[in-house]
């Protein structure tokens, strides 16, 4: 059986139990069709880039899925049918990811609060500002190059 990786998108007005119904409707689905569900991650409620059916914001949900290909056609079809859904995509991955996802990892990391090795300078480090410039010497204008 193949790897797959869906992700969908559901509508912000929804509560989060709608939302875990909607993840449980996907994993009977490919149960039902002798596939396995192997790891379900609610990504919760996040902005979109733009707005998808009048939709700021909207509920992620991923799940893996250890399925032949006719399983993950019906989940897509069925998934087009429910209006709760504006999005989704599903990839075919070589190999499932084990632990959390970088998704999740990613909101732990803010929620501790984490700058990484050198806190809140950036990248520039101890760096003076634009060092990077090198040593040019006094900048002319325009208006005194234009005689040249």
């Amino acid at each position: 059986m193949a790897l797959y990786e869906h992700v969908f998108l559901a509508r912000q007005d929804l509560a989060q139990a709608q939302v875990d119904a909607l993840a449980e409707i996907a994993t009977k689905i490919v149960e039902e069709n002798e596939g396995k569900v192997t790891k379900v991650e609610t990504w919760g409620l996040r902005s979109l880039a733009y707005k998808i059916a009048k939709n700021r914001k909207a509920h992620y949900v991923m799940l893996n899925i250890d399925a032949p290909g006719n399983v993950i056609a019906e989940l897509e079809r069925q998934t087009q049918i429910n209006e709760d859904i504006i999005r989704y995509m599903t990839v075919k991955v070589d190999e499932l990811e084990g632990g959390p996802s970088v998704m999740m990892r990613k909101q732990e990391r803010s929620e501790r609060g984490d700058r990484g090795p050198r806190g809140d300078r950036g990248d520039r480090g101890d760096r003076g500002p634009r060092e990077d410039r090198g040593d040019r010497g006094p900048r002319r204008d325009r208006d005194e190059t234009a005689g040249e």
